[in-house]
Protein backbone atom coordinates (compact mmCIF):
# COMPACT_ATOMS: atom_id res chain seq x y z
CA UNK A 1 0.00 0.00 0.00
CA UNK A 2 2.76 2.24 1.03
CA UNK A 3 4.10 1.86 -2.61
CA UNK A 4 1.21 2.67 -4.38
CA UNK A 5 0.37 5.74 -2.12
CA UNK A 6 4.21 6.91 -2.93
CA UNK A 7 3.79 6.09 -6.64
CA UNK A 8 0.44 8.85 -6.61
CA UNK A 9 2.28 11.29 -4.40
CA UNK A 10 5.16 11.63 -7.20
CA UNK A 11 3.00 10.72 -10.07
CA UNK A 12 0.80 13.94 -8.61
CA UNK A 13 3.58 16.26 -8.28
CA UNK A 14 5.18 15.79 -11.52
CA UNK A 15 1.70 15.90 -13.57
CA UNK A 16 0.35 18.84 -11.19
CA UNK A 17 3.07 20.90 -9.81
CA UNK A 18 5.43 21.12 -13.05
CA UNK A 19 2.67 22.08 -15.03
CA UNK A 20 1.53 25.07 -12.62
CA UNK A 21 5.18 26.09 -12.16
CA UNK A 22 6.02 26.88 -16.11
CA UNK A 23 2.92 28.26 -16.35
CA UNK A 24 3.56 31.04 -13.75
CA UNK A 25 6.87 31.22 -14.72
CA UNK A 26 5.91 32.16 -18.28
CA UNK A 27 3.12 34.71 -17.02
CA UNK A 28 4.97 37.52 -16.80
CA UNK A 29 6.92 37.74 -19.65
CA UNK A 30 3.10 37.30 -21.70
CA UNK A 31 1.96 39.44 -19.47
CA UNK A 32 4.28 42.42 -20.50
CA UNK A 33 3.84 41.89 -24.12
CA UNK A 34 0.17 42.23 -23.49
CA UNK A 35 0.37 45.38 -21.55
CA UNK A 36 2.48 46.97 -23.77
CA UNK A 37 1.15 49.72 -26.15
CA UNK A 38 -1.39 47.72 -28.44
CA UNK A 39 0.41 46.30 -31.32
CA UNK A 40 0.59 42.89 -33.43
CA UNK A 41 2.57 41.39 -30.23
CA UNK A 42 0.27 42.48 -27.58
CA UNK A 43 -2.67 41.44 -29.16
CA UNK A 44 -0.78 37.77 -29.95
CA UNK A 45 0.21 37.39 -26.00
CA UNK A 46 -2.87 37.96 -24.88
CA UNK A 47 -4.30 34.44 -26.08
CA UNK A 48 -1.09 32.66 -24.30
CA UNK A 49 -1.66 34.73 -21.48
CA UNK A 50 -5.23 33.86 -21.05
CA UNK A 51 -3.87 30.11 -21.74
CA UNK A 52 -1.10 30.41 -19.23
CA UNK A 53 -3.76 32.14 -16.43
CA UNK A 54 -6.32 29.33 -16.90
CA UNK A 55 -3.67 26.55 -15.92
CA UNK A 56 -1.94 28.28 -12.98
CA UNK A 57 -5.52 28.63 -11.69
CA UNK A 58 -6.67 25.02 -12.62
CA UNK A 59 -3.52 23.22 -11.65
CA UNK A 60 -2.71 25.33 -8.02
CA UNK A 61 -6.43 24.12 -6.81
CA UNK A 62 -5.32 20.49 -8.19
CA UNK A 63 -1.69 20.42 -6.75
CA UNK A 64 -3.24 20.59 -3.36
CA UNK A 65 -3.38 16.35 -3.89
CA UNK A 66 0.26 16.26 -3.83
CA UNK A 67 0.72 17.30 0.08
CA UNK A 68 -2.40 15.20 0.66
CA UNK A 69 -0.93 11.94 -0.69
CA UNK A 70 2.81 13.32 0.72
CA UNK A 71 1.56 13.10 4.13
CA UNK A 72 -0.39 9.77 3.92
CA UNK A 73 2.73 8.61 2.64
CA UNK A 74 5.05 10.14 5.17
CA UNK A 75 2.32 8.18 7.77
CA UNK A 76 2.70 5.05 6.00
CA UNK A 77 6.45 5.09 6.14
CA UNK A 78 6.48 6.31 9.71
CA UNK A 79 8.61 9.49 8.87
CA UNK A 80 6.09 11.80 9.67
CA UNK A 81 7.90 13.41 12.92
CA UNK A 82 11.55 13.32 11.37
CA UNK A 83 13.10 17.15 10.55
CA UNK A 84 13.24 16.68 6.77
CA UNK A 85 9.65 15.64 6.48
CA UNK A 86 8.97 18.88 9.46
CA UNK A 87 11.17 21.17 6.83
CA UNK A 88 9.33 19.69 3.52
CA UNK A 89 5.96 20.53 5.59
CA UNK A 90 6.71 23.74 6.17
CA UNK A 91 8.33 24.30 2.40
CA UNK A 92 5.48 23.20 1.19
CA UNK A 93 2.99 25.44 3.17
CA UNK A 94 5.30 28.26 2.07
CA UNK A 95 5.13 27.04 -1.68
CA UNK A 96 1.26 27.26 -1.88
CA UNK A 97 1.70 30.47 -0.38
CA UNK A 98 3.44 31.65 -2.78
CA UNK A 99 1.31 30.21 -5.47
CA UNK A 100 -1.97 31.52 -3.76
CA UNK A 101 0.10 35.18 -4.39
CA UNK A 102 0.84 34.10 -7.68
CA UNK A 103 -2.77 33.64 -8.69
CA UNK A 104 -4.42 36.67 -7.08
CA UNK A 105 -1.21 38.34 -8.66
CA UNK A 106 -2.59 37.54 -12.20
CA UNK A 107 -5.81 37.69 -11.43
CA UNK A 108 -5.26 41.29 -11.00
CA UNK A 109 -3.54 42.15 -14.33
CA UNK A 110 -6.19 39.70 -16.39
CA UNK A 111 -8.93 41.96 -14.71
CA UNK A 112 -6.81 44.89 -16.23
CA UNK A 113 -6.35 43.69 -19.37
CA UNK A 114 -9.78 43.02 -19.59
CA UNK A 115 -11.33 46.65 -19.32
CA UNK A 116 -11.60 47.34 -22.77
CA UNK A 117 -11.30 51.11 -21.65
CA UNK A 118 -7.54 50.46 -21.93
CA UNK A 119 -6.42 53.10 -19.01
CA UNK A 120 -2.99 53.76 -20.04
CA UNK A 121 -2.45 54.38 -15.78
CA UNK A 122 -3.96 50.92 -14.69
CA UNK A 123 -1.75 48.89 -17.33
CA UNK A 124 1.61 50.97 -15.73
CA UNK A 125 0.84 50.05 -12.49
CA UNK A 126 0.45 46.05 -13.58
CA UNK A 127 3.32 46.02 -15.82
CA UNK A 128 4.97 48.00 -12.36
CA UNK A 129 4.07 44.92 -10.56
CA UNK A 130 5.19 42.00 -13.07
CA UNK A 131 8.98 42.14 -11.63
CA UNK A 132 7.95 41.26 -8.32
CA UNK A 133 5.35 38.79 -9.87
CA UNK A 134 8.23 36.61 -11.59
CA UNK A 135 10.53 36.74 -8.09
CA UNK A 136 7.44 34.94 -6.40
CA UNK A 137 7.24 32.32 -9.39
CA UNK A 138 10.90 31.96 -8.94
CA UNK A 139 10.42 31.35 -5.02
CA UNK A 140 7.58 29.36 -5.61
CA UNK A 141 9.93 26.78 -8.40
CA UNK A 142 13.22 27.32 -5.54
CA UNK A 143 10.78 25.95 -2.57
CA UNK A 144 9.70 22.89 -4.69
CA UNK A 145 13.16 21.74 -6.11
CA UNK A 146 14.44 22.59 -2.05
CA UNK A 147 11.48 20.05 -1.62
CA UNK A 148 12.23 17.41 -3.72
CA UNK A 149 15.87 17.55 -2.53
CA UNK A 150 14.82 16.57 0.62
CA UNK A 151 12.26 14.28 -0.59
CA UNK A 152 15.23 12.30 -2.48
CA UNK A 153 18.29 13.02 0.11
CA UNK A 154 15.99 12.62 3.40
CA UNK A 155 18.87 14.23 5.81
CA UNK A 156 18.86 12.08 9.26
CA UNK A 157 16.29 9.75 7.77
CA UNK A 158 15.51 6.66 9.81
CA UNK A 159 13.39 4.61 7.15
CA UNK A 160 16.85 3.40 5.72
CA UNK A 161 16.87 5.36 2.45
Amino acid sequence: MTKLVLSIHVLAAIILIGPATIAASLFPRYARQALAPQGEEAGSAMGALRVLHRVTRLYAGASLLVPAFGVVTAQLMGSLGQSWMIASMVLTAIAAGLLAFTVFSQDAVMEVLDEKAGDTAARSAAAATLPRLAMITGLFSLAWAVVTVLMVFRPGSSTGA
